[in-house]
């Protein structure tokens, strides 16, 4: 069911690849709110995802662009603004990855380049979309920005590895940028900390799926799912949450608050 909540809305939203993916969920939600926005991703998951589909469901227009170039950026808000008519409204951060969890690197053994690389498109890549709007002043008064982490950042889990520390980074600039954007031109930046979800990014971490019962076993609401933080991402993006910002908000069920489940015990 649609309410309207981002009825003439300009939007910018990142990291579709697939069905499975948050960002595809979020963009068909967004499209049935009233917003339109353009979507983007960097080249390479582009040609290996399904985002011309999307594009094309949601009447939207692709823009290429690589997280980590400053230049890929400035043109993702120029063009953006161009084919929306107007500054942007919304922005969904939904980018993260790492060389060392893809290449099988033990915690203890971590490539150190590839580490550094995790940290920038991960994390830094946040700071620098928020910069780059923030100097073109390319985000409308009250805007909202979000950006998908993991409680990894706060509790250690042993598959996550340097994700972890990304999205560590990746809450502390949402907190310290939100304050200076909302200095600035009060808009507001905010994380969803989400239960593990079935994407393509979590199902190639190894060990997720034990992990994901484990995760329906403890939280009282069981996982949250993809398209149910699609609709949380929709109540930050609307006007009824402008008081919201520098927030981890955890959408999970309530895993994050229970300590053992009596399922637990039980096994």
């Amino acid at each position: 069911m649609a309410y309207g909540l981002l009825q003439g809305k300009r939007g910018i939203i990142s990291g579709a690849l697939n069905e499975s993916s948050i960002a595809w969920k979020v963009a068909q939600r967004a499209k049935e709110e009233g917003a339109i926005f353009t979507l983007t991703n960097a080249p390479v998951a582009m040609r290996l995802g399904e985002i011309k589909k999307l594009a094309q469901e949601c009447n939207a227009e692709i823009i290429p662009a690589d997280a980590t170039s400053t230049e890929d950026l400035e043109k993702l808000f120029t063009q953006s603004q161009e084919i929306l008519g107007g500054k942007i409204d919304f922005v969904l951060h939904s980018i993260g990855m790492s060389p060392n969890v893809r290449k099988g690197r033990a915690y203890t053994d971590l490539n150190y380049e590839w580490y550094k690389q995790s940290l920038d498109i991960s994390a830094m890549s946040l700071h620098r979309m928020l910069q780059t709007a923030y100097k073109m002043d390319a985000i409308s008064e009250w805007g909202s920005v979000v950006a998908l982490t993991y409680m990894a950042a706060q509790r250690t889990f042993s598959f996550y590895s340097d994700m972890a520390e990304a999205k560590a980074m990746l809450e502390s600039v949402a907190r310290s940028f939100g304050y200076h954007y909302g200095k600035y031109r009060k808009v507001r930046v905010n994380t969803i900390s989400q239960s593990p979800t079935v994407t393509t990014a979590g199902s190639g971490i190894s060990g997720f799926d034990k992990f994901y019962g484990y995760a329906e076993a403890i939280a009282p609401l069981g996982n949250a799912s993809a398209d149910q933080c699609a609709d949380y991402c929709m109540t930050l993006f609307s006007d009824y949450t402008r008081m919201v910002t520098m927030q981890n908000l955890f959408h999970d069920g309530g895993f994050s608050m229970t300590g053992v489940s009596q399922e637990i015990l039980d096994k």
